[in-house]
């Protein structure tokens, strides 16, 4: 797990069918930013944990959905 920074929302005119509900935010983690799958409603600003690979891509369990990093859980408190 990885953790990062909320940063902003990514946009998109077209979307994939089989995507469950959500939305793709970035995320900036030491410096760089990367674009996460965010199932959970997480805002700007906000310091979320996040999976990558294998693990992300295995949440869903009854589609197959195109996703390399995934948060899971949002940061209350340092």
């Amino acid at each position: 797990m990885i953790q990062g920074k909320v940063t902003g929302r990514v946009w998109s005119s077209k979307h994939i069918d089989s995507l469950p509900k959500g939305a793709f935010l970035e995320v900036e983690v030491a410096g760089n930013k990367i674009i996460a799958f965010d199932p959970l409603g997480c805002a700007t600003g906000e310091d979320v944990l996040i999976t990558q690979g294998s693990v992300a891509a295995g949440h869903f369990t009854s589609i197959k959905a195109p996703i390399d990093a995934l948060i899971i859980g949002s940061i209350d408190a340092k």
